[in-house]
């Protein structure tokens, strides 16, 4: 039988910081009336991730380790999503900025009438802790460039939590094309373009200083993967089966 909902947790160069993750998700699973299958995608780590990773998954059944020797978040993310079993798969980042005990906002019965709902840290409702102001007001002329030219409306489009439907995972993720930081573009574009619900979940979110994104390359990164997208589109590579 199928689980009922999969976690699905990239990693990268993460032997710092994933003991302390895999704990609080253990904890969190272990609390759940419905069944839960985590996954750990390694991909391309040079420290002791994968050790540490399958290590802790030799003791728990419920954790799954998966080596990606290829690099990338969207990579692993979507190795993740389409191994995955679940009826509703959710991607984690191994930082836990946003307090693994939220998750149950994104499923039912707390969530309904969705195919899609992305964290967000700019809905309302939505609290930001210890972020400095140069980074709030990068993230958002990022979100402002996404919001202008592709994803109009969509408020926080990059968080790194987000959960679909098992079915809307497979279609999105058999789809996607960009493996970098910005995939989350990709898919919700699609996303739109086959009429999917998406919602939008304000959370409470930390900011982790030792975060891995280098602001102005993957601005720069963005903007050319948008042009690859509205490339893909007007292709047709979206809409092929």
């Amino acid at each position: 039988m199928n689980p009922y909902l999969s976690i699905i947790i990239p990693a990268h160069n993460e032997e710092h910081r994933l003991p302390q993750t895999l704990q609080q998700v253990l904890s969190f699973v272990s609390q759940q009336t419905y069944s839960t299958e985590v996954l750990i995608v390694e991909n391309g780590s040079s420290d002791r991730t994968l050790e540490i990773a399958a290590e802790f998954a030799s003791q728990h059944p419920e954790f799954r380790v998966i080596f990606e020797q290829g690099r990338g978040k969207g990579l692993a993310i979507r190795r993740g999503m389409l191994e995955s079993m679940g009826e509703y798969r959710f991607m984690c980042d191994a930082d836990l900025s946003m307090p693994v005990g939220e998750i149950n906002r994104f499923i039912p019965p707390e969530l309904v009438e969705f195919d899609i709902a992305i964290a967000s840290r700019e809905a309302a409702g939505a609290v930001r802790y210890h972020e400095p102001l140069y980074r709030h007001l990068g993230g958002r002329a990022v979100n402002w460039m996404i919001r202008l030219l592709i994803l109009p409306g969509l408020h926080d489009t990059q968080c790194g939590f987000k959960c679909f439907k098992g079915n809307i995972a497979d279609d999105l993720f058999g789809r996607q094309t960009i493996t970098g930081w910005s995939f989350d573009v990709e898919l919700l574009f699609i996303a739109r373009r086959r009429h999917y619900k998406i919602r939008e979940v304000p959370i409470p979110w930390f900011f982790n200083p030792e975060s891995k994104i280098k602001a102005f390359k993957a601005a720069f990164q963005l903007g050319l993967d948008i042009l690859l997208v509205w490339k893909n589109y007007f292709s047709g590579r979206y809409t092929n089966t």
